[in-house]
């Protein structure tokens, strides 16, 4: 899912704030205005991908003629575009069903010990990874 909002940006001696209108509490920073644009898609990224986890419905793109950066002196609006599907793919926390296979006696004691095959599963899949 692609999605577009605007972001409102102010320059000052030490580089540059972003803030979203639309994401309430969706603010990043970045020494330069390229960096600057990098944070910007991040944070509304994680920002947008943290309402869609908890099943909230995300806010409607203010129209960019109607968005006034007055916050600072030379401010400047820009559109910031984001890809969510490749975003939760590479950050996202939701969980997903996999289907696995083990012998019938391995099944039968690590139930019997109460065993949680998903949480087991989690950190074999990081051990194996190298993933903390």
């Amino acid at each position: 899912m692609r999605l577009i909002y605007p972001a409102c940006f102010y320059p000052s001696e030490d580089g540059y704030t972003v803030v979203f209108p639309d994401l309430p509490g969706c603010v990043t920073e970045g020494d330069t205005l390229p960096e600057a644009m990098d944070m910007a898609i991040d944070a509304a990224s994680g920002w947008l991908l943290g309402e869609v986890e908890e099943n909230k419905q995300l806010p409607k793109a203010t129209n960019i003629k109607n968005v006034i950066p007055n916050e600072y002196e030379n401010g400047f609006v820009s559109l910031i575009g984001v890809d969510l599907d490749e975003y939760s793919q590479k950050h996202g926390n939701k969980a997903v069903k996999k289907t696995l296979t083990i012998p019938a006696w391995l099944n039968t004691i690590a139930e019997e010990n109460n065993v949680n095959f998903s949480q087991v599963l989690q950190s074999a899949l990081k051990d194996q990874l190298g993933i903390s």
